[in-house]
């Protein structure tokens, strides 16, 4: 139904407002994107006057609409409405962009109306595919979910796997606004103003498409309402002016990313400064759904058993689901590998098939997280490389993620380098308050799977591929930031640290070592990050030599974790580092670890060395 004409009058105006305040903000920063909001004013505005349904007073209602800004630039085009929604105060702006402010050059949940961090392009719409399947599969309820994308994101891999993904899934509930201004950062775009060549693309992903002019209000609150008809997600291509309203930088290349040169003559030629305030439809309030917790019983393991940790993660993972109705499970069509399986088969409604699309599959995790499920989402370890922008981002989101790489390091055998997980040790700590966790058998790995359900943040679990024995028995407790001191005497003259399958290979090197009346301590250190510092200087002023070994390159892993725990110490042991140093090419597992140099002989070695030195 058209737009009364009152009313189109003060969506028109309103459509003006956004893009004056859009203007004065960054006005005050002296820097900003006021031309990208500027094209997408009239959408936002139509949008927050008659189809949004949030309660600003009560942003965790379960009922609210989402909006999700992926192109996170045009952030004080965000601002400017929650200005004219009465959600923050028309001189809040003036702190845009400055320490200390919530007003960020890009959103984030710093504002109790953002769902997640935007800024890196392409990944609004992907967490936005998350949000609505928990709306759709997992809780049935009619909140929606709006994506404001840019043209330029659309050269994205990560939004065609989010096109694929919600037009498989039929979400319905999720509608994908398209601001195609025509011009990019540096210049025209792939197809500039030709919104065919986008309906057809998406179109081909099974979503229903509208073209439109993006700055009649009329077409825009049709389309609209046209999205909330369908049976399928919508995407609503809107052919827009970058900088529409003025002059000086309407349609103009060079203009992106800067204020506007003269603000007052900008604010003139809009028609000054407005204040009309928007009363957004609110849902009524839902109360919260509260997931069924049960006393978990993890499965567990007979010491001397050879069992792969990959199976112990998935047999946990499994019995977790068990016991918390709020797990849910997200694999990238390795579900036999990585032994996800097991919960597919006893949870089928709370697992995601995401197939071979990484960056969905974590960026479909930050939604469902969103939400206030908890998602594990496993992949093979070398493949989260793909997604590492979406954990990078997850992480400035605040987003609790629970995330398993298998088939790491030089362990897995003949299949080779492409499969082989060498950095992840290294990419995971970087992430900022992340959790790194490396088991080596098949209780321990069951009880760090458990843990990281009660942690927050973004938590990342490495497993191995072969069976290994199992070390520890079933009463054992592994706490996040420990290690286990597996062998150790008085006599101890060298500390051998491994993790994962090294630390098998360390405790050959010790009987080995011992043969010849050298001791050797052996320290697990299942927690790569946080590490367990005290043990680590309690071993170095007992032994003061320290061998760290790992199944991963020597940049950033786990010795460089042990080196990182001495970073303040009075007294530095002597250490020696082993890490895999040569391109691996295809053998098998116990080849592999001979010719990288990690293997018990290789640990042996390093540790003669120290101690005779």
């Amino acid at each position: 139904m058209s737009v009364a004409s009152v009313d189109r009058d003060m969506l028109t105006e309103l459509g003006q407002q956004l893009r004056v305040d859009a203007v004065r903000a960054a006005d005050f920063a002296g820097s900003g994107h006021p031309t990208s909001s500027m094209s997408a004013a009239d959408l936002m505005a139509v949008l927050l006057a008659g189809h949004l349904r949030y309660d600003f007073d009560a942003a965790q209602n379960p009922g609210n609409d989402h909006l999700i800004f992926s192109k996170g630039h045009a952030s004080v085009l965000l601002y400017a409405m929650y200005v004219a929604a009465g959600a923050i105060s028309e001189d809040e702006l003036r702190w845009y962009r400055t320490s200390g402010s919530r007003l960020e050059g890009h959103p984030t949940p710093q504002l109790p109306w953002v769902d997640v961090a935007t800024g890196s392009l392409g990944q609004g719409l992907p967490i936005g595919v998350g949000v609505a399947l928990a709306g759709r599969r997992l809780e049935h309820r009619d909140y929606r979910v709006w994506v404001l994308c840019g043209d330029s994101e659309l050269a994205e891999g990560s939004m065609w796997e989010a096109f694929e993904n919600a037009g498989y899934e039929r979400l319905n509930n999720l509608t994908a606004i398209i601001d195609v201004n025509r011009l990019g950062q540096r210049g025209p775009t792939r197809h500039g103003w030709d919104t065919a060549a986008y309906a057809r693309r998406i179109g081909a992903f099974g979503w229903h498409t509208i073209e439109i002019d993006g700055h009649d209000v009329e077409q825009i609150d049709n389309a609209y309402a046209e999205a909330a008809r369908s049976d399928r997600p919508t995407a609503i291509i809107a052919r827009t002016h970058k900088g529409r309203g003025v002059a000086a930088v309407e349609d103009a290349e060079g203009k992106h990313g800067k204020a506007l040169p003269d603000v007052e003559e900008a604010i003139a030629e809009l028609g000054g400064r407005r204040s009309i305030r928007v009363d957004v439809a609110a849902p009524e309030y839902e109360r919260p759904s509260h997931p069924d917790l049960h006393t978990l019983s993890i499965p567990t393991y007979t010491v001397g058993d050879e069992v792969a940790t990959r199976t112990a993660f998935g047999e946990a993972l499994a019995a977790l689901g068990r016991v918390r109705s709020d797990v849910v499970v997200l694999d990238g069509e390795v579900s036999d590998s990585t032994r996800t399986g097991y919960f597919e088969s006893e949870h089928p409604d709370r697992f995601f098939e995401c197939y071979i699309a990484e960056q969905q599959m974590v960026a479909a995790a930050v939604g469902l997280q969103v939400r206030g499920w908890v998602p594990y989402a496993a992949t093979f370890a070398a493949f989260l490389s793909r997604a590492y922008d979406f954990v990078r981002m997850a992480a400035i989101s605040g987003a609790n993620l629970c995330l398993m790489g298998s088939h790491a390091g030089v362990s897995i055998g003949p299949d080779g380098p492409s499969q082989m997980g060498l950095e992840d040790l290294a990419a995971l700590r970087a992430v900022w308050r992340s959790t790194v966790l490396y088991p080596c058998d098949a209780n321990q790995a069951a009880h760090l799977t458990a843990a990281m359900a009660e942690h927050s943040g973004i938590r990342y679990l490495r497993t191995t591929r072969p069976d290994t024995p199992v070390l520890y028995g079933p009463e054992e407790t592994f706490p996040i930031g420990g290690s286990k001191v597996v062998r150790s005497s008085p006599e101890d003259a060298v500390t051998l640290v491994g993790a994962g399958i090294t630390v098998h290979e360390a405790l050959s090197a010790a009987d080995a070592l011992a043969e010849e009346g050298i001791r050797a301590r052996v320290i697990d250190l299942y927690s790569v990050k946080p590490v367990d510092v005290a043990t680590l200087h309690r071993a170095a002023a007992d032994t003061g030599r320290i061998v760290t070994v790992e199944d991963h390159w020597p940049q950033g892993g786990l010795g460089d974790a042990v080196l990182d725990a001495f970073t303040q110490a009075t007294t530095m042991p002597r250490v020696s580092k082993l890490g895999v140093l040569a391109m691996p090419g295809s053998a098998s597992a116990e080849e592999q670890l001979r010719h990288a140099g990690i293997d018990a002989s290789a640990i042996a070695d390093a540790a003669r060395d120290l101690v005779r030195g």
